[in-house]
C-alpha cells in the first residue's frame, strides 16, 4: 500500500523513540476510550446517589458525547495548525482535571458540567492521535504494526471499561471510575511532554476559518444531540433539529468552497478510500457499540448478572482483540491486503450478530453469549486495523490531523447512532409486548433480539459497501 504521508523531519526519528511515542499516544487514547464505557455499568449507582430522573441520567452520557463528537473535527484541524503535540498534551491535561471534578461531584450540575469538560479534553486528545501515529511510521509495514497496536488499545479499551466500571463501583463506589484517571493522566502527560517530538511544521491559527469552524462545530454538536436525544425529543422536534443540522452542514460546505484558508479542504473527500472507509466505519461501529450496550443489558436484565459479573463476562472480548491485533493483524494485512482482511472481518461480525439475534430468555452465557462475542472480537480485530489503514492512505501530511479527527468523528457518530436506534427499537418492542401482557423478562429478551436483528442488517450493509466502494482503490493501494 502506497501513501502520500511523508515527513522528512519525522522519518528521521529513531525506531525506539517512535515506539516509545506510540506507547504514550496509546496511553492517552486508552484513558479517553475507557471513560466512554466505564460509566455505563455505574449508571444505576450514580442515579441512586445523586437522585437523577430517568431522562436526567442520560445526560451523564450525553454531556460527554456532544462536545466530544462535535469538536473532534475542529480539534484535528487546529492540531495541524498549532501542533499536534500541543493539542494532545493540552487535551490530556484538561481531561485529567475534568475527571477529578467528576470524581468529587456531589450534585447533578457539577457532574454534568465536568462530563462536558471531559468531552472537550477527550476531543482534543483523540483528534490528533491517529495523525501522529501515521506521521511517526511512514514505512508501510511498520505503519501496519503501529495501527494494529493503536486499534487494539482502542477496541480493548471499550470492553475493559465495562469491566472496570463494574469492578470499581462494586468494590469501592462510582466516584472511583473517574478518580482513577488522575494517576494515569499525570503519568501520561509527563511522558508525552518528554517523549513526543514537537511538530516542526506547526504554524498558528492566525487567519484560520473561524466562521467555518463555528458552522461545522455547531452542525456536529447538533447532530450528536439529535441522535442521542431522539428517544425523548419527539418526532417533530427531532425532525426540526435534523433539518437544522443539515442546513449548517450545507452552509459549512459552501463556506469551505469560498474561504481563502478553509478549515476543511474539500479535496480531502476526493479520496475514495477516505470517504468510503469513513462511511463503512459509521455502520460497523454502530453495530459494535450496540452490541456492547445491549449485550450488557441482556446479561443484567435477562440473565440476572450483577455489575461485576457483567464486566467480567465481557473480558474475553478485549483479550481476544488484543492478542489478535498485536500478534496477527499486521501480518495478515501485509500478506492478504487490507481490503480482503476487512471483508473477512465484517463477515465474522455479521455471523456473530446473527447468533446474538436469537438470545433467549433462558439463555446461557457459555452457549448463547460467549461464542458470538468471540466471533465479534475476531471480526473487529481483523476489520478495524484494515479499515484504519485504508482511511489514512493517500492523505497528505498537512491534512493528517484533520483526517484523524474526521475518522474519530465518524466513529462517535456511528456509535451514538447505533446506541440511539438499537436501544430505541429494543425499548419499543419491549413496551409493545408488555402492553399485550407478556412477562417482563420475556418481553425484554424479545426487544433485544429485534435490536440484534437490525444490527445484522446494518453489518451486512457495511460489508456490501466495503466490497463495492473500497475495492478499486484498495487494489491500487491509494
Amino acid at each position: 500500500m502506497t501513501t502520500m504521508i511523508e515527513s522528512p523531519a519525522r522519518t528521521q526519528v529513531g525506531a525506539p523513540s517512535r515506539w516509545r511515542a506510540l506507547v504514550v499516544l496509546c496511553a492517552g487514547a486508552l484513558m479517553t476510550i475507557l471513560d466512554g464505557n466505564i460509566v455505563t455499568v455505574a449508571m444505576p449507582a450514580i442515579q441512586a446517589d445523586l437522585g437523577f430522573s430517568g431522562p436526567g441520567l442520560a445526560w451523564v452520557v450525553n454531556a460527554y458525547l456532544i462536545p466530544f463528537g462535535g469538536l473532534l473535527l475542529l480539534a484535528g484541524r487546529l492540531g495541524d495548525l498549532v501542533g499536534r503535540k500541543r493539542m494532545f498534551t493540552t487535551g490530556l491535561a484538561l481531561f485529567t482535571v475534568a475527571s477529578v471534578l467528576c470524581g468529587v461531584a456531589t450534585g447533578q450540575g457539577l457532574l454534568i458540567a465536568a462530563r462536558a469538560l471531559q468531552g472537550l479534553g477527550g476531543a482534543m486528545t483523540m483528534a490528533v492521535v491517529l495523525g501522529m501515529v501515521v506521521g511517526l511510521f511512514p514505512e508501510p509495514r511498520e505503519r501496519a504494526r503501529a495501527i494494529a497496536v493503536f486499534s487494539a488499545v482502542g477496541a480493548a479499551g471499550g470492553a475493559l471499561g465495562t469491566f472496570l466500571g463494574g469492578a470499581l463501583t462494586e468494590a469501592l463506589n462510582w466516584h472511583w471510575i473517574f478518580l482513577i484517571n488522575l494517576p494515569i493522566g499525570v503519568v501520561a502527560w509527563l511522558a508525552a511532554v518528554r517523549v513526543l517530538a514537537p511538530d516542526p511544521s506547526a504554524g498558528s491559527v492566525r487567519g484560520a476559518d473561524y466562521p467555518g469552524a463555528a458552522l461545522v462545530t455547531g452542525a456536529l454538536m447538533l447532530t450528536v444531540y439529535t441522535i442521542v436525544g431522539a428517544g425523548d425529543l419527539g418526532t417533530s422536534t427531532t425532525a426540526v433539529l435534523a433539518a437544522s443540522a443539515l442546513a449548517l452542514f450545507v452552509a459549512f460546505t459552501v463556506r469551505q468552497g469560498r474561504a481563502a484558508r478553509p478549515l476543511l479542504r474539500l479535496r480531502l473527500f476526493r479520496s475514495r478510500l477516505l470517504t468510503g472507509a469513513n462511511a463503512v466505519q459509521v455502520l460497523m461501529v454502530a453495530t459494535m457499540y450496540g452490541f456492547q450496550f445491549i449485550g450488557a443489558l441482556y446479561l443484567q436484565r435477562v440473565l440476572g448478572y450483577g455489575e461485576l459479573a457483567t464486566g467480567t463476562a465481557f473480558l474475553p472480548a478485549p483479550v481476544a482483540i488484543g492478542v489478535l491485533m498485536l500478534g496477527f493483524s499486521a501480518r495478515t494485512v501485509g500478506r492478504f491486503g487490507a481490503y480482503r482482511v476487512l471483508l473477512a472481518g465484517l463477515t465474522l461480525i455479521v455471523a456473530g450478530l446473527a447468533l446474538l439475534s436469537r438470545a433467549p430468555v433462558d439463555g446461557s452465557y457459555v452457549t448463547d453469549v460467549l461464542p458470538p462475542m468471540l466471533l465479534l472480537a475476531v471480526g473487529f480485530a481483523a476489520a478495524m486495523p484494515a479499515l484504519t489503514g485504508l482511511a489514512m492512505a493517500g492523505v497528505r501530511e498537512e491534512d493528517a490531523g484533520l483526517a484523524s479527527g474526521l475518522f474519530n468523528t465518524t466513529q462517535v457518530v456511528g456509535g451514538s447512532l447505533g446506541l440511539a436506534v438499537l436501544s430505541t427499537l429494543a425499548a419499543g418492542r419491549t413496551e409493545g409486548l408488555l402492553g399485550e401482557g407478556a412477562a417482563p423478562v420475556a418481553a425484554t429478551a424479545e426487544g433485544y433480539q429485534l435490536a440484534f436483528r437490525v444490527a445484522v442488517v446494518v453489518a451486512v450493509a457495511a460489508l456490501v459497501l466495503a466490497a463495492v466502494v473500497l475495492r478499486e482503490r484498495a487494489g491500487r493501494g491509494r
